[in-house]
């Protein structure tokens, strides 16, 4: 199933405003890449909750066509194209997200247990791709690529770093226990069964606290996401060698 018009007009413009970036210095070849690298982690990471539902009794995901790799049936407005756009201009990064992929908890076989693997499934894929990323980098000689400023000389192994870290921190972001972040399961799971249903129903509209998470981190010097960002990299770079 492909993306709608609509979703391929907002990538042409986004992938515009990405190039207009680039050739005024407002962000720089290495900030490209991690959008690159980014963006396809985030898909998987969704598609990944699609397919382990389906394993498990759910095909919302499959009927929504939600579980192609196309990136254009993944594009959520304001998370992957608006918010990107806007950090990138001020100088902020990159922060996002595609759009959630479709999962009837209820029509899980055992949804109680069966819901706790179908949201650990994203953070595990993240921490699957570093993984495999960790190893290319360090077969590769990631850590020889650099030149006598510490910039890489060659874009594979940029590629391979950048991923490799980028899919760390979706993992690790994405295991904070707030809803609707993945994990929130682990604290939903703890919830008496009577109130697990009522409790479904409001987790959908509970994107702006991560929001308000993020925003509170930008007037905090550091603040709570910059903090475990700095401690996560630094961890990262011990992984592959640094």
């Amino acid at each position: 199933m492909g993306g709608s018009p609509r979703s391929a007009v907002w990538v042409i413009a986004a992938l515009a405003v990405v190039l207009i970036l680039a050739r005024t210095h407002r962000i720089s070849s290495f900030e490209i890449v991690l959008f690159c690298v980014i963006v396809p982690s985030i898909i998987l990471h969704e598609i990944s909750h699609g397919w382990v539902a389906l394993a498990f009794g759910d095909d919302t995901a499959k009927r929504a066509g939600r579980l192609s790799l196309n990136p254009l049936v993944h594009v959520d407005l304001v998370g992957t194209i608006i918010v990107p756009a806007l950090m990138a201009l001020s100088g902020y990064g990159f922060f996002g997200w595609a759009k959630p992929v479709p999962v009837n908890v209820s029509r899980l076989r055992h949804p109680r247990n069966e819901g706790v693997l179908v949201s650990l499934a994203g953070p595990l894929t993240n921490a699957v791709l570093a993984a495999v990323a960790a190893v290319l980098f360090r077969a590769v000689g990631g850590v020889h690529s650099l030149d006598a400023q510490g910039n890489f000389t060659s874009l594979g192994p940029e590629i391979l770093f950048l991923l490799g870290l980028a899919n760390v921190v979706l993992a690790v972001f994405n295991m904070i226990p707030i809803p609707p972040l993945d994990g929130s399961v682990l604290l939903e799971r703890m919830l008496p069964r009577a109130w697990w249903p009522g409790y479904l129903r409001i987790r959908q509209y509970t994107m702006p606290l991560v929001i308000i998470l993020v925003i509170v981190n930008f007037y905090l010097n550091p603040g709570p996401i910059t903090w475990l960002f700095e401690r996560i990299q630094s961890w990262w770079l011990h992984v592959v060698g640094f």
